[in-house]
């Protein structure tokens, strides 16, 4: 009898350790569940592609999360200005921002060679690149250098010239003593001196008035976004340069990436290749009709010496104290990548 009051509390004793066990993991899979809140920053307009992306972005999260992950989405500039949106982001003020790599050139000096005017030739040689493994492997480094983590790159347009005069321009020769804005960043300011132009920074906020007033020559953007903030308001010619194939890096503030778990990161990168998948596709449509657009309002559209221009300025990066900073091997398969 003794014997088997023994046996029954083994087994008793057996049942609990595995109930127990049991119970163990639905902790983690509680623990797992802990909900989530993502602050995402931007200074883009709502009518932009990369603004659309963001709400793609909260919108897929939630979803798939099941609530689990909440995005809180700021656009406009209307929690930080452009100069202070990487910054937030380190901080941890804001979790996510959309981030451009010449915004991550002070704390990753190598990454310039993603900003010189003609490293890309087209948009598919640019997402190949950031969304390939190129693009995997700088995003690491970033991570570890600045603890700010690009998840991909969402296309933004390829930049063109916008003059407040109806002006032509062919060559840099031509851009000689043109006040073009440019972002306020070292290697922003670069590549409007390498085009040929007096680059002068001016915030992203600030730029239509800065246009209107004549306190700048011109400016140089997508075309998306010359229509969706109307600069064609206050511009009368258009050049097509295609300067920069341009992306912005959805990035995430590190330690929050690193807080969360294995399935809350799936949720969020399928939210940031959703988001891709809406901006890519927005902008390039946009791409394919803006340029009669801008004629049917009464802007000059003029088309520029491509070869001049890009021999002229990968001459200037490749002479450059940003080219010493270079891993000139991801520069030769950058360039490989586009063959």
């Amino acid at each position: 009898m003794k014997k088997i009051i023994v046996g029954v509390a083994l087994f008793a004793a057996a049942g609990l350790l595995f109930a127990g066990g049991k119970s163990d993991s639905q902790g983690s899979a509680s623990q797992t569940a802990k909900p989530v809140e993502l602050v995402y920053s931007m200074t883009a307009v709502p009518t932009d592609a990369h603004a659309g992306a963001m709400m793609v972005f909260k919108e897929t999260v939630e979803r798939v999360s099941g609530g689990n992950i909440k995005v809180l989405t700021y656009d406009s500039a209307s929690l930080f200005k452009q100069e202070q949106e990487v910054s937030a982001v380190k901080s941890g003020q804001a979790d996510i921002s959309a981030v451009a790599a010449s915004w991550l050139t002070d704390g990753s000096p190598w990454i310039s060679m993603f900003t010189a005017g003609y490293i890309f030739q087209s948009y598919d040689h640019m997402t190949k690149v950031l969304n390939g493994d190129i693009g995997k492997q700088a995003f690491e480094r970033i991570a570890k250098e600045q603890g700010v983590r690009p998840l991909g790159a969402e296309y933004l347009g390829t930049r063109q010239i916008n003059l407040v005069e109806d002006r032509a321009i062919k060559t840099p020769a031509d851009l000689r003593g043109v006040n073009l804005r440019m972002p306020n960043s070292d290697s922003w300011i670069f590549l409007g001196k390498s085009m040929g132009a007096n680059p002068t920074p001016i915030s992203f906020s600030e730029l239509y008035m800065a246009l209107q007033t004549k306190t700048v020559d011109g400016q140089e953007n997508p075309l998306p976004t010359d229509k969706n903030a109307k600069f064609y308001e206050v511009t009368k010619s258009i050049t097509i340069t295609n300067h920069l194939v341009d992306s912005v890096w959805p990035a995430i503030n590190e330690a929050k990436w690193q807080s969360l778990t294995a399935q809350q990161k799936e949720w969020v990168l399928e939210g940031v290749r959703a988001g891709i998948k809406y901006c890519d596709e927005t902008n390039l449509k946009a791409e394919a009709e803006l340029i009669q657009f801008f004629k049917d309002a009464g802007l000059k559209v003029y088309e520029a010496d491509l070869n001049a221009f890009a021999t002229h300025v990968l001459d200037q990066y490749l002479k450059s104290d940003f080219a010493k900073t270079w891993d000139m091997d991801v520069y030769k398969k950058v360039v490989d990548a586009a063959k």
